[in-house]
């Protein structure tokens, strides 16, 4: 029977309260390795309007914030006391060194960033329109993210780290493609788990069959794979998202611990080799859903770096993936992704105060 959310807080309390808390050194570079996380790939600007609710080209001003997934979710990982890592190459300019200097300043071990002379950091500009949709414009021509060599890889934090995570924008222009696909080699024969969230950006890819075969040829290798609604049905071809089936024969393969369904406000679904459920959302009121997803791939990344054994223990998965759960609904209640990343003991005390509305 699935954990009641008081059993879940209860549980949560004596487990991740004992393991975070103690506060994140002051130097990332030595802190404990053995559950640390490596994320790899994109960390840019984004330029966010300064009123809601408007199309890009209506935004009368915009305001600048960090961003790019794979820095979000290793920013998201430290705030909760957990250890992380970033790979990646930015701009030798003014925005890549403020986005280096804000991986320092929230704990993030930033021995695998690359500085590029040549090519400028990435600029993103994003907003959330009066009907709910995402609009982007992205600058990046190339920009430096792209140009990660595999000879510019940090190898030892590979071959230190518990869980090597990832997207695929990375995965659309050479030469950081193929030092993808090296770094994911060398965690994997350093005994990595291999975590996936292809968070699909169509409109940096040549064309929708290339992002779909591209993000498809890594898909095997996974042992931890992160998807949405809609990221189902583009990479199936139109198929029904809510249907079990539709999961369990075109995503699910032999090799995969853990595949998670994100289902926004609504929670998620899981499916691993032995069981699958559901876990409900938390309903707030969304200021800026940028950064969500990430929250929550931190959470449920930081759970399973600490407990490994959580794709064997349905209860345990169970209580990770609603503290993952909060995780995203918290951040949902501010602007930016990385100032609104909670840290454990917001995440309790939100879970306790919605626990007491049930």
């Amino acid at each position: 029977m699935a954990s009641t959310p008081n059993s879940v807080l209860d549980d949560i309390k004596m487990l991740d309260l004992a393991k975070n808390s103690e506060t994140p050194s002051a130097d990332p570079e030595i802190k404990d390795n053995k559950s640390m996380v490596v994320c790899f790939g994109e960390m840019l600007i984004d330029f966010v309007p300064t009123v809601a609710g408007v199309s890009l080209a209506e935004a009368p001003a915009f305001k600048k914030a960090p961003g790019g997934a794979p820095a979000n979710v290793a920013v998201g990982i430290s705030r909760l006391g957990g250890s992380a890592a970033f790979i990646g190459k930015v701009g030798d300019d003014e925005f890549g060194k403020m986005l280096a200097d804000i991986l320092k300043q929230n704990n993030v071990n930033t021995s695998g960033v690359r500085f590029d002379h040549n090519a400028r950091t990435a600029l993103a500009f994003v907003t959330l329109r009066a009907d709910g949709e995402r609009e982007f414009l992205f600058f990046r021509n190339p920009s430096a993210d792209m140009l990660l060599h595999e000879s510019e890889l940090e190898i030892s934090l590979l071959q230190q780290a518990k869980i090597f995570h990832y997207g695929s924008i990375s995965l659309i222009e050479e030469p950081c493609r193929s030092t993808h696909q090296a770094a994911m080699n060398i965690a994997k024969k350093s005994g990595c788990i291999l975590s996936y969230d292809p968070n699909l950006r169509l409109a940096l890819w040549p064309s929708a069959e290339f992002a779909r075969t591209e993000i498809m040829s890594i898909w095997d290798q996974a042992d931890i794979i992160k998807i949405s609604e809609e990221e189902i049905t583009f990479l199936t071809g139109g198929d029904d998202p809510y249907d079990d089936n539709v999961v369990l024969t075109k995503l699910f393969h032999p090799n995969l611990k853990l595949l998670i369904v994100t289902e926004g406000s609504e929670g998620c679904r899981y499916y691993t080799q032995n069981f699958r459920g559901r876990v409900a959302g938390i309903k707030v009121k969304a200021i800026d859903t940028t950064g969500a997803g990430d929250a929550f791939v931190g959470g449920i990344l930081n759970s399973i770096a600490s407990d490994s054994n959580l794709f064997q223990d349905e209860e345990g998965l169970r209580e990770a993936l609603l503290f993952a759960n909060a995780c995203g609904a918290i951040t949902v209640t501010e602007r930016g992704a990385i100032p609104a990343m909670p840290t454990t003991e917001a995440v309790l005390q939100f879970l306790a105060q919605n626990a007491d509305k049930k």
